[in-house]
């Protein structure tokens, strides 16, 4: 059963929500009881908050950068993986912690519960055979112990619920979550070094300088463990994925969120791209992304490069919106061609943000040759 801590039940509504992307201990004003939150509304931060920004290119240090960076709104930490029992079963896990700065600095305050820093952590798992999804989000603050993240040795974690390495080993990781009947404890090495996205790790989101990230991913990490699904454990092996991202501003005007594809061949390759979507439905020309090839060297994808098109939909019955079920994917100069298709239709996170994140199967082909895979799907802005 999920802990609470009396005192932090007592916080106000305003800062519980607030631990999501950014600012949304402003977005909450007037909201009714128990609706949601859109991306549009928390990826955005007055201008006259004095937090750090992505405005250029830096030199990205490890392990340092795989802990916090607390001048910064707002940062995650973001593992999705598919995994493979035995006996052929499989699953698809999610695992993401949150940070969020109340304040660009921290005051200095008599309490041990005093902090700037919010944390939050979505935990999702789907059993593809029994065609279940599970999925659990948790608040705390970084204080006392609760919540927090650290650089050297690596460990972010929201109570019991932890991704964390080994001293001088950054590129190695162990990941435990556990919350009612499901439970996963899971090693993950790296087959590959780490990518830069974007422009050397200076992601950008919109045209207006400062909506930006500081973005890298480990786009290859075997992982072995064990799942847990009511009283029975699986011995599971596959491959996992890490995105890490830190900014104080995202989206930009007119932006309403994204759909990102990461996508893991089985000759060795991965595929990154997010599309960021328009209120017109449209794609942004700042859309990007990043083919990997086996020896880890990269290619920057960018619209031209790409063409994605929506060939089937699926309605929630529980929030009513509809996302796309199925794609269609070009790399236009490269000869791939892609369809890719979810494991199971209902992969929605019903959490204070609602948003679609789900494991997917890939087949197609590169130019003559069959090309199959795995991956990971986020859809937001729905």
């Amino acid at each position: 059963m999920k802990r609470r801590h009396p005192i932090f039940l007592s916080i106000a509504c305003a800062v519980l929500w607030s631990a999501i992307y950014c600012q949304i201990s402003m977005a909450v004003n007037d909201r009714p009881v128990g609706s949601k939150l859109s991306v549009e509304e928390v990826l955005g931060v007055e201008e006259d908050q004095p937090f750090a920004r992505a405005m250029q290119p830096r030199k990205f240090v490890f392990p340092d950068d795989h802990g916090p960076h607390p001048h910064f709104k707002t940062e995650w930490w973001y593992y999705t993986g598919n995994l493979f029992s035995k006996s052929d079963r499989r699953f698809g896990y999610q695992l993401t912690f949150f940070r969020s700065a109340l304040t660009p600095e921290a005051q200095q305050r008599n309490s041990n519960w005093a902090t700037n820093q919010i944390y939050m952590a979505h935990f999702a798992l789907t059993d593809v055979d029994a065609e279940r999804f599970y999925h659990f989000e948790r608040f705390s603050r970084d204080s006392l112990g609760l919540a927090g993240a650290k650089a050297n040795p690596f460990k972010v974690w929201l109570e019991n619920w932890s991704a964390e390495g080994r001293q001088g080993e950054p590129l190695t990781m162990r990941l435990s979550a556990n919350e009612e009947s499901v439970a996963i404890e899971l090693n993950l090495e790296s087959a590959k070094p780490i990518v830069l996205q974007g422009e050397n790790g200076l992601s950008q989101k919109s045209a207006k300088p400062g909506n930006a990230s500081y973005y890298y991913s480990m786009t290859r990490m075997p992982t072995s463990g064990i799942i847990s699904i009511s009283g029975e454990s699986f011995q599971v092996s596959g491959t996992s994925w890490l995105d890490r991202e830190w900014s104080t501003s995202a989206l930009g005007e007119g932006q309403v969120g994204w759909d990102w594809f990461s996508l893991q061949f089985d000759d060795g390759r991965e595929l990154m791209y997010y599309q960021l979507r328009l209120k017109d439905g449209t794609a942004d020309p700042l859309s990007r992304g990043v083919l990997v090839d086996v020896d880890g060297s990269t290619k920057q994808l960018r619209p031209s490069d790409i063409v994605i098109k929506v060939l089937n939909h699926w309605q929630s019955s529980k929030s009513k919106a509809k996302y796309p079920a199925k794609w269609r994917l070009d790399v236009v100069n490269e000869g791939i061609n892609l369809e890719i298709s979810p494991v199971l239709a209902e992969q929605e996170l019903i959490t204070t943000v609602r948003y679609w994140e789900g494991a997917v199967s890939v087949q197609g082909k590169d130019g003559a040759n069959k090309l199959t895979g795995f991956g990971y799907v986020e859809l937001t802005g729905y």
